[in-house]
């Protein structure tokens, strides 16, 4: 059986010391304030990132680029190894394509080798637990096409829902309309948004208030929960764009229900651009979405 490699792509948001611990190949996904592109050796700190955002700069999300998916795949493949790459929902973003039409080129030049891209049509650390879950695998002896077949098995059951403090970034990217994005504000309603088995983002609610629109995030993973198939052994992830204090209140409550493994992040600029300063998200496995 050969080896095989796990990479992914930044948009998973996969904790640093994790990448580190496991050798985790990243591709980087770009974003930019003016003409200064980042994500890949130039980086902005989440905090920095936010702050310019909440000063009245507006950045662009990028996807990822295909000299640089070749390079680093390629590196991979010439020292004999397969690759498994667990990518950002296909329907957010043209990078899972790229990825795939990429490693179809780089099998022409290297046909004994072999790579699997996982769709995980899932966003953020929605992607992210599916890395946890691969690697977790990997260590368990399980070869590449198993473990590609367990996450597909499992992918309609990593829940994702969010909420945002301003519906403007939303607006801004089409989500919600520019009516209720100004109407929305002034009236303190929080929306509650989810990825879809399609991985799309799509409405699911309004509250009013943002203690209730965290709590709510909190209760409707408990309705949503399987734990005949997905015990609370199994990871939970709290994301956040910079405002850590509500993203450990969230956690808080989530431990309360029994969880044990849970985990919070930053979420990435890449995927700030659209939700920007404030969003809080809640991912967790159970019924299918």
């Amino acid at each position: 059986m050969a080896d095989y490699v796990i990479t992914t792509d930044s948009n998973s948001d996969v904790l640093p010391e994790f990448i580190r611990e496991n050798d985790l190949t990243i591709i980087p996904q770009y974003y930019s304030f003016g003409d200064i592109v980042y994500g890949d050796e130039l980086n902005m700190p989440p905090h920095e990132f936010y702050e310019t955002m909440r000063n009245g700069e507006l950045p662009k999300s990028q996807a990822n680029n295909p000299a640089v998916i070749r390079g680093r795949f390629e590196k991979i493949l010439k020292e004999g190894k397969d690759i498994l790459h667990i990518a950002f929902s296909s329907a957010l973003s043209g990078s899972c394509n790229n990825v795939v039409v990429t490693s179809n080129e780089l099998l022409e030049d290297y046909p004994d080798r072999k790579i699997r891209v996982f769709d995980s049509l899932n966003a953020s650390l929605g992607e992210g637990v599916s890395v946890y879950r691969a690697v977790e695998l990997w260590k368990a002896g399980k070869s590449m096409d198993e473990v590609y077949d367990i996450l597909t098995e499992e992918r309609d059951h990593v829940n994702v829902s969010f909420t945002v403090n301003d519906l403007n970034h939303l607006q801004r990217g089409g989500r919600v309309s520019k009516t209720t994005a100004v109407v929305g504000s002034l009236v303190n309603i929080k929306p509650i948004l989810k990825v879809t088995a399609e991985g799309e983002l799509k409405s699911d609610g309004t509250v009013r208030g943002r203690k209730k629109s965290l709590k709510t995030l909190v209760s409707r993973m408990e309705a949503a929960l399987d734990l005949e198939h997905y015990g609370k052994d199994r990871m939970v992830a709290v994301l956040h764009g910079d405002c850590i204090d509500e993203a450990k209140n969230v956690a808080d409550m989530v431990k309360e229900l029994g969880f044990t493994n849970v985990i919070i992040n930053d979420v990435s600029p890449s995927i700030g651009t659209h939700a920007g300063p404030g969003v809080v998200g809640l991912v967790h496995y159970g019924q299918k979405r």
